[in-house]
């Protein structure tokens, strides 16, 4: 004769989720970080923009010769020796890419600091006053969109003299539009919340609820912001630099490692050519990559697509 078993009802204990082991924690779902590293495009940026930092550190303390250092061996291909070859002043290009990785990421970081200083609080602002203040805030917004970088570049060398300062301020500027958009866009997501709603009915000021629950949810869409301007000023510095309008020489700067090579020695030794370009488009490459990777950690669309 056979028989069914049938499982004991085991009583309620309180506090305890339904369908949980006793004594075994539920698995916590996985924070920014560590989704950050699972996301194949994100690591990969990650690793290409450390190596480039650690390039640029290293190039602090140590290059193979001077950046900036004169020789006899002009024109010189690869060896031993020299890597990468010589320039026609016989400066090693290898010693002179590590500098100008120094002025690449000098480039990003002055850009992406003048932007959010005055684009993040400009865009705060506009999502918590409303109305007309609001309506300024952003009108004069599109006043900056109307006038181009480049402009703003020819008229700061102008007045204050080419460098890679002056150059990035004006890309900074040109870029505070960006940052005071998304800035408003996400802030208003925040403020329309129940949780928003009920700090303000307890009697929280603007200032503590924008630094207590504003800053920290929309941070890490201004960091996305970052990382893409990021990519951005690096190709406009070495850009202006290649018209003369950024760092002067004789500066190790990428940008103006291409003018060199390019108008004077494009048909007869490419390769001068070929290792900045190639700098270039791996760091901004690399920014852009932990750009998307960012944005696709933190989209909840396409995170549950995954």
């Amino acid at each position: 004769m056979s028989s069914t078993l049938v499982a004991p009802v085991l009583p309620a204990v309180p506090g305890e989720v339904h369908g949980e082991v006793p004594g075994v924690a539920a698995p916590r779902p996985a924070t920014f970080l560590v989704r950050l590293a699972r996301n194949p495009s994100a690591l990969i940026g990650t690793v290409v923009i450390g190596a480039i930092v650690g390039v640029a550190l290293l190039s602090l303390v140590w290059t193979p010769y001077g950046p900036v250092t004169l020789s006899s061996h002009a024109m010189a291909g690869p060896s031993l020796a020299h890597p990468m070859g010589t320039d026609e002043y016989g400066r090693d290009v290898l010693s002179r890419l590590m500098a100008g990785a120094r002025v690449s990421l000098y480039s990003g970081v002055f850009a992406v600091v003048v932007a959010s200083l005055v684009g993040i609080p400009a865009g705060l602002a506009a999502a918590e006053l409303g109305g007309l203040a609001s309506e300024g805030i952003m009108r004069a917004a599109d006043l900056l969109f109307a006038f181009p970088a480049l402009l703003a570049a020819v008229t700061l060398a102008a007045a204050l003299g080419s460098s890679t300062t002056t150059a990035m301020l004006a890309i900074g500027i040109a870029s505070v539009p960006y940052f005071a958009r998304v800035t408003r866009s996400a802030a208003l997501g925040v403020l329309s919340s129940e949780y928003v709603l009920a700090a303000r009915a307890y009697g929280r000021g603007r200032l503590a609820i924008i630094r207590k629950h504003v800053l920290p949810n929309i941070a890490p869409i201004v960091l996305v912001q970052s990382s893409l301007l990021f990519s951005v000023a690096i190709l406009a510095g070495a850009a202006l630099s290649y018209l003369g309008l950024g760092t002067p020489p004789p500066s190790s700067a990428w940008g103006l490692m291409l003018e060199d090579a390019q108008h004077n020695f494009l048909a007869t030794d490419p390769l001068l050519s070929v290792w900045p370009t190639l700098a270039i488009a791996i760091t901004i490459l690399g920014f852009n990559l932990l750009g998307n990777g960012m944005r696709d950690v933190l989209d909840p669309r396409l995170r549950s697509r995954s």
